[in-house]
Formats: C-alpha cells, structure tokens, sequence
C-alpha cells in the first residue's frame, strides 16, 4: 500500500526477459535506499513492483507482460521518460495523500497543461475503467500520485486536477505533453462502495460497466441515504 507521495524520481531499463532495473536519478532516491531489502514493493508510475535485487542507486524488478500490457511501463517511450517512485507505507507512517494499491485500473491521457498563477491544471481523459470511479473532490492516482479531482466531466470522461509547483517540479508530470499516456488507480473506496451496493442486492445482476441497479430507493435502503 502507498500514499501517493513521490519520494524520488528514476529511470527504467529492460534487463531482458521481464526483468527491468530501476535507477534512482534525483538527490531524493536515498529516501528510497536508506532501508530497502529484498521483497519490499515500490510503486514505479503507481505500479507495484517487488524488489528482487537491491543495486547501489536502485534495484532490479519483474514487469510481468500483463503489467507492461496493462499499464505505460511497457510503452516505447519508457526509456526516454522518467517514472516516480514511492517506497511502500509502513505501519505508524504518516498517510499524506490517499491510499494507493499500487493495482492500475486503466491508462488515461493528459489533453491539455496550463500553468496559472499558483499551480498546474492538467485535464486528462480516462477510459470507462477508471472513469466510473472518478467524482469532484474525490481523489486519484496519476502515475503513482496523489491528486484532487477539481472538475468532472462525465459525458466526455474527462477530469481536471491543480497541480501544486512543489508536485508539479518533484514528479514526472512536468515532462508530460499532450497525448501522453499515464497510469491511473481510482480511489479504493470508491471500489468498495460499489461492491458492496451490488453485493447487497441478490437480484442485481452485477454488470461492472452498468450503474443501472443503484436507484435513490436502492440507496436509502441500504442506508446511503
């Protein structure tokens, strides 16, 4: 489990087979060395890898091919761009952001960047996957971090987040350019909530891609409202 706060940036390169070596290349990688060992999982664009080798400035991860498939770390461009990684949280940690399961749900696009007086507003476009997940307010992972949802909107699923400059400089976001792809993880208690409404009604046919069971009446009876 993550938070969603970057803690280094660093690079991929393929090892042959499904094995990747990530190198840590900002000044803040021995945030993530200081106590890393073999086993422990590290979010890389909010993917969770598990170290299977501890190098000097990194260490050497599976990418399995349904993970490359899934998610942007198989992408062409993943040697010319940097990815973000969180080492995972431990137990009395100070939970920053959200909970982030590291369990990518789609890949989305940023369509646009605009820099304000006092941030970042990046729109990205997310595919049906994630979009069902995403509410005003609410929070998502964007390659690994942990951002506010400040607009929705539903019918074009596209969403809008404000990027601090301290994010926006410490993460991979600022190499981003329209068209790029990025990794996405809905909030999981969005996951639940909607599990639960299914669950609870055994004669709600569960269809992942169909809201059409949960009804006002539906929701009050079961209490969420």
């Amino acid at each position: 489990m993550f938070t969603g706060l970057i803690q280094a940036l660093g690079t991929m390169e393929p090892l042959g087979g499904d094995s990747w070596q990530i190198t840590c290349v900002s000044q803040s990688g021995e945030v993530i060395m200081q106590d890393l060992a073999y086993g422990d999982s590290v979010a890389v664009d909010g993917v969770c890898l598990t170290v299977e080798k501890v190098l000097k400035n990194g260490f050497v991860a599976t990418a399995s091919p349904e993970t490359l498939r899934r998610t942007t770390l198989g992408g062409e461009q993943t040697q010319q761009r940097y990815v973000n990684l969180e080492a995972s949280l431990r137990v009395g940690s100070k939970v920053g952001g959200h909970f982030v399961m590291g369990h990518v749900d789609g890949i989305g696009r940023l369509l646009v960047a605009e820099q304000t007086a006092s941030s970042w507003e990046m729109t990205f476009i997310a595919s049906e996957a994630i979009a069902r997940y995403i509410v005003p307010k609410g929070s998502i992972a964007v390659n690994g971090i942990s951002l506010t949802v400040a607009a929705y909107e539903p019918e074009l699923s596209q969403f809008k987040v404000a990027v601090i400059p301290l994010t926006y400089s410490e993460t991979n976001l600022r190499y981003l350019l329209p068209g790029s792809l990025v990794n996405l993880e809905g909030d999981i208690l969005g996951k639940y909530v909607e599990k639960f409404l299914y669950s609870g009604n055994p004669n709600t046919a569960h269809d992942e891609n169909s809201m059409d069971g949960i009804t006002p009446a539906f929701l009050a009876e079961h209490g969420y409202l």
